[in-house]
């Protein structure tokens, strides 16, 4: 009886717990005109929110080294974890004598998982926040960040709200110019080493994006790292095209190597991307 009582008693503590979070999160920026419109906790424990998130499959993407698959993000305790897997297999794509640097690899060594919100859930202005733990192994690509609906890239404009690579933390904005595929980006990179290397890498850090009609400004633990007005974020084609005007949706996923990434070198495997929540305020 007094085991029952027990796990009565706590359970009820753990939902009140969890509304009071839920109410406490919902009102964190009220004062500043902001109300939680879409959030994902990853409570419940397995694959993430089929309402919420679709899985990107094979070779992508800037020549990257995985193979995206779904088997490699999952939720546990409250946790999205991307992993990133040293594991070989045959190519499906692959084509003997392709010139096609996904199809020409006759076999996968790495595989690892990325996720998104595209025809599920797009936005137009915010907050953007997300919790997360990145590894800064040699190698590694995590990233968080949001295309545009309308028009191919990088026309459609790109947001790095959390970008890593070869020891730099990144802050990208990218829009389109007169030349298919070449991107003008805005950027501010910021060595690790300087935040405290290894040590702050090993903890949980709030990458935070707000976007509003008149600017995009991206921080790291409340710190600015860059600011861009919007009437300098028109694609250079001549045709007058803001593509943050525009509703954008959000990736998580964690890549390796490709023509960013560098090399693997002592990289252990398995090697995690780990998010604790991801939430969008709007005015």
């Amino acid at each position: 009886m007094r085991t029952l009582l027990s796990l009565a008693l706590a359970l009820n503590c753990s939902i009140s717990f969890a509304q009071t979070n839920a109410g406490q999160q919902a009102g964190l920026y009220l004062k500043e005109g902001y109300r939680l419109v879409w959030a994902d906790e990853f409570a419940e424990a397995g694959k993430p929110a089929v309402q919420n998130w679709k899985f990107e499959n094979g070779f992508v993407r800037n020549e990257e080294l995985q193979w995206y698959q779904p088997d490699n993000a999952w939720c546990e305790n409250g946790l999205l974890i991307l992993e990133a897997r040293k594991e070989q297999k045959p190519n499906p794509a692959y084509k003997k004598n392709s010139n096609n640097w996904g199809a020409m690899r006759e076999n996968i060594e790495y595989t690892s998982s990325s996720i998104n919100t595209r025809d599920l859930h797009t936005w137009q202005y915010g907050r953007f926040v997300m919790r997360g733990k990145i590894d800064i192994s040699s190698g590694l690509w995590p990233a968080w960040w949001t295309l545009g609906v309308s028009k191919e890239w990088p026309s459609n404009g790109e947001i790095d709200i959390m970008e890593y690579y070869r020891g730099m933390l990144l802050a990208n904005i990218a829009t389109g110019t007169t030349k298919r595929y070449n991107a003008k980006w805005y950027s501010k990179k910021t060595p690790v080493k300087e935040l405290g290397g290894k040590e702050w890498a090993s903890k949980f850090h709030e990458w935070r994006m707000d976007w509003t009609d008149q600017e995009i400004a991206l921080f790291v633990d409340d710190v600015e790292l860059i600011k861009v007005p919007m009437h300098q974020l028109h694609n250079e084609d001549g045709t007058g095209f803001n593509p943050f005007r525009q509703p954008h949706y959000m990736l998580l996923n964690l890549a390796m190597g490709g023509i960013n990434g560098g090399y693997l070198k002592e990289t252990r495997f398995p090697n995690r991307f780990v998010v604790d929540y991801v939430r969008v305020y709007q005015k």
